[in-house]
């Protein structure tokens, strides 16, 4: 009997853009759901464990970007998956809840990030991490799990209360399956009627010294609300733990004082005297054929935004990578927070959003 099998396309994911379609959405907890997403000629979504995606969506008839974190694995190949947790009066968090389906198309670009399990090797870890924090950390878990990798493993993590522990049922059959996987669950309270016997109240020194003494020797993942990994940050001060060994996530939305301070810089900007024509620099859009001359210090994607031009972006803290043009030619001085990768720099690809032009510059859009 001859035996005919259907061609399965190699290709690889990359960073970029890219159309995928939502093949399965799954409750997690009462107010947190993962997003399973593949592309309609498969395709390898690699990535390293840890990294993250930006969603293009259009939410009331306007384009928003939001980046999350990659919460399955690349050890299953075809497919990926965020996991999403409902923030009361969260504009994106609340629209997937409400509106994301199986069969719906959209694109993503990444995937990027820093905070990943490759870049960082070490044969024993501390993931620690609280809320919907847990989804890069678990991404690695199940990396190394997945993988059989012998890598030590200790894995805290906090949550309000019992209801709110997003994945246990996996991690408690990841615990019991192999011997090189510690777990540990906080519960910050219980709610009434629950049971819980497990660590109560918040996440403390005593508790690390206790799940994990050897915590010196490891490499340490975090990632959580901001005011529980600054208590981590700072606890692991105190005891003197080599914060070289320290890796958070910490990727989001603008921060409030940034804004502020972007809104005083364009308000003194307003009162300084005009720039010198000679101190300014030439930026030219091929695609549009159009250009702008710009002062000392202004971005690429600002010069953009004065020509009418709009380059997608999310964070603007050169993280999510959505801001990525290809530099035709010139020089820049690019501050970015790893959204951007060697490989890609090295073929000319800059962030536009923390891109400072050097001189006149060619940008291709």
């Amino acid at each position: 009997m001859n035996t005919f099998l259907n061609p399965v396309t190699t290709q690889t994911w990359t960073n970029g853009r890219h159309p995928v379609r939502c093949v399965k959405v799954i409750q997690e907890t009462w107010d947190v759901r993962t997003f399973c997403f593949t592309a309609e000629i498969p395709l390898m979504y690699f990535f390293k464990p840890g990294q993250f995606v930006t969603l293009e969506l259009e939410i009331d008839g306007r384009q928003v970007m939001r980046s999350y974190t990659i919460s399955s694995s690349p050890s299953v190949p075809y497919s990926f998956s965020i996991t999403v947790k409902r923030v009361p009066g969260g504009q994106v968090s609340n629209w997937l809840h409400d509106n994301m389906k199986v069969g719906d198309n959209l694109a993503v670009h990444g995937p990027v990030g820093l905070f990943n399990a490759i870049d960082y090797p070490a044969d024993k870890v501390l993931y620690l991490s609280g809320g919907v924090g847990i989804t890069p950390v678990m991404s690695m878990a199940r990396w190394f799990y997945d993988t059989n990798a012998s890598v030590d493993m200790v894995f805290v993590h906090s949550a309000r209360t019992p209801r709110d522990i997003i994945y246990q049922g996996e991690l408690e059959h990841m615990a019991a399956r192999i011997d090189n996987f510690a777990l540990n669950l906080v519960c910050e309270r219980t709610e009434h009627g629950e049971s819980w016997a497990g660590y109560r109240g918040y996440f403390d020194r005593r508790m690390l010294e206790l799940m994990a003494p050897d915590f010196r020797e490891r490499e340490i993942f975090c990632c959580g609300p901001t005011p529980y990994m600054n208590a981590v940050k700072a606890m692991l001060r105190e005891l003197d733990f080599d914060m070289t060994h320290y890796h958070e996530e910490s990727f989001g939305a603008t921060p409030p004082e940034a804004k502020v301070e972007a809104a005083e810089q364009a308000e003194a900007a307003a009162e300084l005297p005009p720039i010198p024509l000679e101190a300014q620099c030439n930026v030219a859009f091929t695609e549009s054929g159009k250009s702008v001359n710009i002062g000392p210090g202004e971005t690429i994607h600002g010069a953009a935004a004065k020509l009418g031009l709009h380059i997608p972006k999310a964070c603007g803290m050169g993280i999510c990578g959505t801001c990525k043009v290809l530099k035709k030619s010139g020089e820049v001085v690019m501050d970015h927070n790893g959204g951007i990768t060697e490989e890609d720099e090295a073929e000319g690809y800059i962030l536009s959003c923390c891109s400072i032009p050097q001189g006149d510059v060619q940008i291709e859009f």
